[in-house]
């Protein structure tokens, strides 16, 4: 089965879907051996990895590069968040081509302009760009997907940029008109009262996806009973890492050996197996000279 088939009938069933936010192969490999549903391509895992701020630096094709190593090394859906489009109509239809031939299940855009600054940043102010206009941006990747099942997600950032719970279904219901598969609505306060109001108001057109990164105390059973189909952990594992090697390497060089930390850490082993070691040896086996010649 493709996998964009795979997050097409996810969508269509009754349970929530679990999207772990990625920021390279090896995070997405992590989080599809722990059960989760898809993978989250994050623009800001990918941009931390090059030690750059997420505001439109990356080029389309690092994006792209970063969201192919994710999908080779798993077997589950990968959709990619792709900023706003990485430019105009023209651009989202050249990203739309290359994402979906990829093997990419699918991309989740946002309404702000290019280029953008992240939703988190303080002291910013978020633009969005018209309504209409991101409508036409989704029509245009609509328009030139050839799977059926790729999705084209709208992320709608009205209450980022601080703008009225009316400006935010408004805009949700134009994306959706537009051909948008699904809606992610954003929140950044600390508490999930935005989305709830939402989804309560929201007409069901297509299904919803939430981000809980500010308001992580909301469980799946209450996503479930808000009628939203899926939630992205977007960059949990991001900060984990770097939490964990800030920790890791400034206690060797505080205690002058990695002896303290050794039992904290994976072990050796553990790496050979996210890099399918014994596949290796599998293989060399199979095709070792003297089998070759039997």
């Amino acid at each position: 089965m493709k996998k964009s088939t795979m997050i097409k009938e996810l969508l269509t069933g009754n349970k929530v879907i679990k999207l772990a936010g990625a920021h390279d192969a090896l995070s997405a490999k992590i989080a599809e051996k722990k059960g989760f549903d898809a993978i989250w391509a994050s623009g800001l895992g990918i941009s931390a990895v090059e030690t750059v701020p997420d505001a439109s630096i990356l080029s389309m094709q690092e994006f792209l590069n970063a969201a192919i190593s994710m999908n080779q090394a798993t077997n589950i859906p990968v959709i990619a968040d792709c900023d706003s489009g990485f430019g105009n109509i023209h651009n989202v239809i050249h990203m739309v081509k290359k994402y979906e031939y990829a093997g990419i299940a699918g991309v989740c855009i946002e309404d702000k302009v290019f280029p953008k600054l992240n939703s988190f940043l303080s002291g910013n102010q978020q633009r969005l760009v018209s309504a209409e206009e991101f409508a036409s941006k989704i029509m245009a990747a609509k328009d030139t997907q050839i799977d059926p099942d790729f999705l084209v997600i709208a992320r709608v950032e009205s209450l980022i940029a601080g703008e009225s719970m009316e400006d935010a279904l408004y805009r949700a219901t134009c994306y959706a008109e537009a051909g948008a598969d699904a809606i992610l609505i954003h929140s950044k306060s600390k508490t999930s009262d935005q989305i709830e109001e939402f989804s309560k108001k929201w007409s069901g057109q297509v299904p919803l996806f939430i981000v809980p990164t500010t308001y992580p105390n909301i469980k799946t059973k209450d996503i479930e009973e808000m009628g939203v189909k899926a939630v992205v952990y977007a960059n949990q594992s991001l900060r984990a890492s770097v939490k964990m090697m800030d920790y890791v390497l400034g206690n060797i060089i505080e205690q002058g050996s990695s002896l303290k930390v050794e039992e904290e850490i994976s072990k050796v082993e553990e790496i050979f197996n996210l890099q399918d070691v014994n596949q290796m040896k599998i293989d060399e086996k199979k095709y070792s000279h003297s089998n070759a010649l039997v």
